[in-house]
C-alpha cells in the first residue's frame, strides 16, 4: 500500500461557520488535525479546502493544501478533486479520508483503518467502537454500524448496513444487551473505489438516512470495519469548540 491522507475542509458550516480556522490554543483547528495526520506517518497529508484562506493557514504551518471547487456536495467529492490535482500520476493507491474537525483524533486510528484492506476483496475500510453510553444507543447523531465482530479475535468484519436508528436489534445474551457499534467516519478507499464512488448518483437510502456510505453499499461495494476502543471528539458547535480549547490549554501552538 502507498497511502495518502486527505482532509476535506470548508468554511461553510451551519452550526459553526468558519470552524477550520477557529483558534485552538494559538493554532487553527485544521492545523491541529493536520498534525495528528502527520503523526500517523502513513504518507503525504493534504488538506482539500474549499476556500483559499484555509490553504493559506495550512501552508503557513508547513503543510500541503489544494483549493477545490467550493460547491462540491460532499467531502468525498472534494478529496477526489484534490487527489487528482496532487497526484495525477496515480502513485498513491490508498486514500484515507479524515474529517477536518477532529483535532483530538488518535493517529493510531489512521493506521488502524488500513487493516481491513489487507483483504483484497475489501474496497472501502472504516472504523467503529462499541457503544458504552446507553444514551448513545438511542441518539440519531451516533451512527450505528450493523456489523458482527468475533469477540476472540476482534478482526475486521464486513459492514451490512449503517443507520441512525438502533441497529441491529439489540437482543440479549446471557442476560445482557448485545453490543451496538458507533461508526467512526474515517475511511480508507482503494483509489479505484473512490473514483467509482464519486461517479455514482446519491442513492435512495443515502438520502433517507443522510449517510453517504449507504451509496456504496447500495451499489454493491464492500465496506469492512476495524474495531477500535474509542470515538474521537468532533467539533460541531461553539460548546464543542470551548471543550476542546479547555482540553488543549497549556499545549504549545
Amino acid at each position: 500500500m502507498n497511502p495518502i491522507v486527505l482532509i476535506p475542509a470548508r468554511m461553510r458550516a451551519s452550526r459553526l461557520p468558519g470552524k477550520p480556522l477557529a483558534d485552538i490554543n494559538g493554532a487553527p483547528m485544521i492545523v491541529w488535525v493536520l498534525r495528528r495526520a502527520l503523526e500517523a506517518e502513513l504518507g503525504p497529508v493534504v488538506v482539500a479546502c474549499a476556500e483559499p484562506e484555509i490553504a493559506e493557514a495550512v501552508t503557513a504551518a508547513g503543510g500541503h493544501a489544494v483549493v477545490t471547487d467550493p460547491d462540491h456536495p460532499s467531502g468525498s467529492d472534494r478529496i477526489f478533486e484534490a487527489l487528482e490535482k496532487f497526484d495525477p500520476a496515480g502513485r498513491h493507491d490508498i486514500v484515507v479520508n479524515l474529517q477536518g474537525d477532529w483535532p483530538t483524533v488518535d493517529p493510531a486510528m489512521l493506521r488502524g483503518v488500513l487493516a481491513p484492506l489487507a483483504n483484497p476483496a475489501v474496497e472501502i475500510a472504516t472504523l467503529a467502537a462499541e457503544i458504552t453510553d446507553p444514551a448513545e444507543r438511542e441518539n440519531p447523531n451516533a451512527v450505528k454500524a450493523a456489523v458482527v465482530f468475533d469477540p476472540a479475535t476482534r478482526a475486521p468484519a464486513r459492514a451490512l448496513y449503517f443507520s441512525r436508528a438502533k441497529v441491529p436489534w439489540e437482543g440479549e445474551d446471557k442476560g445482557g444487551l448485545l453490543p451496538l457499534y458507533h461508526h467512526i467516519g474515517i475511511y480508507a478507499y482503494r483509489r479505484a473505489a473512490l473514483a467509482r464512488f464519486v461517479s455514482l448518483p446519491a442513492s435512495g437510502l443515502e438520502k433517507r438516512e443522510r449517510l453517504e456510505q449507504l451509496r456504496a453499499l447500495e451499489a454493491g461495494m464492500r465496506i469492512d470495519v476495524a474495531l477500535v476502543d474509542s470515538v474521537p471528539f468532533g467539533i460541531d458547535t461553539p460548546a464543542d469548540l470551548e471543550r476542546v480549547r479547555a482540553l488543549f490549554a497549556g499545549r504549545g501552538a
